[in-house]
């Protein structure tokens, strides 16, 4: 059997008066218009810090500082695991625009169960929320 290959994934958690920033994926992408907390893969080379600043600019258009890190949650799928490391961050930018994602919204932790979650996020978000 062989051992499925690991993607390293990184994730903003960005909070602003008590709403958190969440992204919906593209129609295209692998988890199609599921949610999750802006990021991506973190590319041979990169830091955790530089890849999420390059993907919060990439699918937001956004500056972001990269600040501790919360909670890391390994996912296996059906072909690969994520290792999803979630960092709390800090927008530097005064807006937003949904460039690599289908959309975006501030949303209280307390309405994260409205919004279909990716498996990894899912998971992270029990940790980020204290709930086991």
């Amino acid at each position: 059997m062989t051992v499925p290959r690991t993607i390293r994934v990184v994730a903003a958690v960005l909070e602003q008066d008590g709403r958190y920033l969440i992204t919906q994926r593209r129609a295209t992408a692998v988890l199609p218009l599921m949610w999750e907390f802006p990021g991506g893969r973190v590319e041979p080379g990169e830091t955790d810090a530089q890849a999420l600043r390059r993907e919060v600019m990439h699918r937001l258009g956004a500056e972001i500082e990269c600040g501790k890190l919360i909670s890391f949650v390994s996912h296996p799928y059906e072909h690969y695991v994520v290792d999803l490391f979630l960092y709390e961050c800090a927008l530097l930018s005064n807006s937003l625009e949904a460039r690599a994602v289908n959309g975006f919204k501030w949303v209280l932790s307390a309405e994260f169960d409205q919004y279909p979650f990716t498996p990894a996020d899912e998971a992270s978000m029990d940790a980020l929320l204290g709930v086991t």
